[in-house]
């Protein structure tokens, strides 16, 4: 169910792109919209998503297993209070710092990137109350509200930027209003679910927040991942900047192609890992650790299954997906041309950056924030090493190539750190994944090999009749051959993962 929400939550963010490029193609405006909307979004990423991963789900998974309803109250108070001082106190500093910031990125839209960072810093404030209400569900493994409330933040977006728009200055001014209003409605949607679920709490006083014992827990855990999360997050920041320098369009583009990836990550990685930590700590904390590595082993695989043929697939037609999704009279042929490049070096990098997604949270359950920590900072040396060396002769594909490179790294790296813990079995899980893999990767090139004869013959024939017709038949067409000869070699063999999520679908309909 998470996962065919979040689907529909991703198609919708592509549609957001889709609307972005309709409405500014890869002009510096889009530009600025681009990085505006990264600012806050970075410190998103920090302060909700992060810290709730890392920090409050294992710490509330023990006040769960102890089963102390005013102990339970007072934690989630202390958690609500500490969280909504920090977070408006960073609002507050990132509207005063916005000029500052915003002159790293050496935008041509300045004044406008200002604006706009400005205009959407509120919007970290509601995402981080939204993220805290997701990890009181996902504690008790509700997992719907949390999917579905990322849809009606890119409803509103896409609502926002065709109705406002002719009454705003410009489009990119009407979308951050649509971001404003999406932050809102992801906190209040999952709002009565908490409450149904008979959780109470209140505002405590700061001291109060400060001194309860689960909060102080729940620091201890994001101390060092606040070191981490940051260098991922100045990772980002040195990345964009140096895309920036590297002249107009190319940061748009690289959002596009970042938007194409993030949907087949978010859709399958980000859902298998949100559900996965909560068993994970409870295996942990509980000392299931053949559970623990059976779990763990079986995502590993699942994420192989899933990412290399699509991988595979969209370094085949990549080129007419992006003209499908995003060719119109502002996004050119020069446009196509740039998110491609970029496309081309980050499609690459999906196994790895999805299997980082599966790793770290086993990391987490354990209570252990320190090991991914020291992952993430070491692979933010490595890409920006080699996004600054390659952003000049290969521009926007280069920093796509650095962040590739450094997912991988990151890969290596936790599997290492993981072998530190004599309970999980990480040789049999990377003996496991690498044998799936290389057999994943033979399988993915055999269906690609009639596509390449066969996609020019089929673009040459419905060319001119409309993007939608001229590119969506032939991609259409071409996933068909490629998903059909792939699950035939699946059969063949007789795999046995794809025969477990087969048997998991023929359950759910019985």
């Amino acid at each position: 169910m998470l996962s065919i929400l979040t689907l529909i939550s991703r198609v919708l963010g592509l549609i957001r792109e889709m609307t972005k490029a309709a409405l500014l193609g890869t002009s510096a405006l889009s530009d600025a919209f681009s990085v505006a909307f990264m600012i806050p979004n970075l410190f998103r990423r920090l302060f909700a998503e992060g810290s709730i991963s890392v920090a409050f789900i294992p710490t509330f998974k023990e006040f769960l297993l102890e089963g102390n309803k005013e102990k339970i109250r007072d934690f989630l108070s202390s958690i609500l209070t500490f969280l909504s001082f920090f977070v408006s106190l960073t609002v507050a500093l990132g509207v005063l710092a916005a000029p500052f910031v915003v002159k790293l990125f050496n935008m041509e839209e300045y004044s406008e990137t200002v604006f706009l960072t400005r205009m959407m810093f509120p919007f970290l404030a509601f995402i981080s109350i939204a993220a805290f209400f997701q990890g009181i569900l996902n504690s008790v493994r509700i997992f719907t509200p949390a999917g579905f409330a990322p849809i009606l933040l890119n409803v509103a977006t896409i609502l926002c930027a065709y109705l406002l728009s002719p009454f705003m200055k410009n489009p990119a001014r009407a979308m951050a209003v649509g971001i404003l209003i999406g932050g809102f409605l992801e906190a209040a949607i999952q709002f009565p679910f908490v409450l149904r679920q008979g959780f109470r709490f209140s505002f405590t006083s700061l001291k109060k927040a400060l001194s309860n014992p689960g909060t102080k827990a729940v620091l201890r855990l994001i101390g060092p991942t606040i070191i981490g999360m940051a260098a991922y997050q100045l990772n980002d920041l040195v990345s964009t900047a140096l895309a920036g320098h590297a002249g107009p369009g190319v940061v748009s583009s690289l959002q596009y192609s970042l938007r194409l990836q993030e949907l087949i990550l978010g859709v399958f990685a980000v859902s298998i890992g949100t559900v996965l930590l909560p068993d994970l700590a409870e295996s942990a904390k509980t000392s299931r650790w053949d559970m623990y590595n059976r779990r763990l082993i079986g995502a590993m695989d699942i994420i192989a299954l899933i990412t290399i043929p699509i991988t595979f697939l969209c370094l085949s037609q990549g080129e007419t997906l992006i003209r499908l999704l995003f060719q119109t009279r502002n996004f050119d042929s020069q446009s196509v041309a740039l998110t491609l490049s970029a496309f081309r070096f980050h499609i690459p990098g999906l196994f790895f950056i999805a299997l980082n997604r599966i790793l770290a949270p086993a990391f987490y359950a354990q209570s252990d924030s320190k090991s991914p920590t020291l992952a993430g900072i070491l692979s933010f040396v490595v890409n920006i090493i080699l996004a600054a060396a390659l952003v000049r002769p290969m521009k926007g594909a280069g920093v796509a190539l650095a962040l590739s490179t450094a997912s991988a790294v990151n890969t290596i790296l936790l599997l290492v750190f993981l072998r530190r813990n004599p309970n999980i079995a990480v040789g049999k899980a990377l003996r496991s994944a690498l044998v799936y893999t290389l057999k994943l990767a033979v399988f993915s090139c055999i269906a690609a090999v009639p596509l390449h004869f066969l996609n020019p013959l089929l673009l040459g024939y419905f060319s001119g009749r409309g993007r939608f017709i001229s590119y969506g038949i032939p991609f259409i067409v071409s996933t068909i051959i490629f998903a059909a000869i792939g699950i035939l070699l699946l059969v063949i063999t007789k795999d046995k993962q794809a025969k477990a999520v087969a048997g998991m679908f023929k359950r759910k309909r019985n």
